[in-house]
């Protein structure tokens, strides 16, 4: 558990220093899901130490939110599938590490380009169709934001998945309650996403502190025993956007806008570095 915590504070420490020195990027939902991907990458997931794009035998994950790219690659990097220091390559011109995830350049960890919101649960049922076809135990991951789910695709998919069993499937959505523009409520209301994904006729798990490791370990576990069951599996992951810096909590200005020079020092100083800067 302390090395757990230690490298969440050390991925929150990248994601601000990368947002900050390009002055650009989306550091709110990064520092509320850095929980979350760090129990998914260091103890949730059956993955090979190597990358290999098809993914045969091992547990995959995909990211759909895209934007929240900061605290994806600071993970993969930090659990090995690419030298910290590229870190600091983050969204500049030819780079691999773009502010939205793509495949062209090859980064290690990344297997769909993202960021058009919506389509990443149709991609991860489509992955999740082809280990059945080749007999591939192996689980899919994905990840999705609360806002991103007023796309339309999304309950598309929604339905497919449960029609075709898709049972080797865990999908979790970011509840954070805030998209770019506002609160999701007021934006446009969804009701209440639990019922709907029980409509729809999936299996739904609901993690009440998805900033806490403990009980996102425990919750995913629980999501993972409810698997090739004929039913997916849903996570609600209820977090706090900007978690970890006081100032970034409690509101979506930190959607997508980066901490000045002062600012930066100051969240830096909540989180004291544990694992060594880039």
């Amino acid at each position: 558990m302390e090395e757990l915590q230690k490298l969440t504070i050390q991925v929150r420490r990248d994601i601000l220093r990368m947002v900050h020195k390009v002055n650009s990027g989306h550091p709110g939902g990064s520092l509320g899901c850095t929980e979350f991907l760090v129990v998914l990458y260091k103890i949730l997931m059956d993955r090979k130490l190597t990358f290999e794009m098809n993914g045969f035998n091992e547990d995959l994950f995909f990211l759909s939110n895209g934007h929240i790219s900061p605290v994806f690659y600071s993970v993969l990097a930090r659990v090995g599938y690419f030298d910290v220091d590229e870190l600091n390559s983050f969204r500049l011109l030819n780079s691999r590490l773009q502010g939205h995830p793509t495949t062209h350049e090859g980064l290690p960890g990344v297997r769909i380009a993202s960021g058009s919101l919506g389509q990443g649960l149709s991609v991860a049922i489509g992955a999740a169709e082809a280990k059945k076809l080749n007999n591939d135990n192996n689980l899919i991951y994905s990840l999705h934001g609360d806002g991103e789910l007023q796309e339309g695709q999304n309950w598309e998919a929604i339905m497919y998945a449960s029609a075709k069993n898709i049972d080797n499937i865990i999908a979790t959505v970011d509840l954070n309650g805030k998209q770019i523009d506002g609160a999701t409520d007021d934006v446009l209301p969804m009701g209440s996403i639990k019922n709907k994904f029980e409509s729809f006729g999936w299996l739904v798990v609901e993690i009440e502190n998805g900033n806490n490791i403990q009980d996102i370990t425990s919750g995913m576990q629980k999501a993972k025993s409810l698997t090739k069951n004929k039913k997916p599996v849903c996570v609600l992951l209820k977090t706090m956007m900007g978690n970890g810096v006081d100032f970034m909590m409690h509101t979506h200005a930190w959607h997508g806008k980066a901490p000045n020079d002062e600012q930066l020092e100051s969240a830096l100083a909540q989180n004291p570095e544990t694992l060594g800067d880039y």
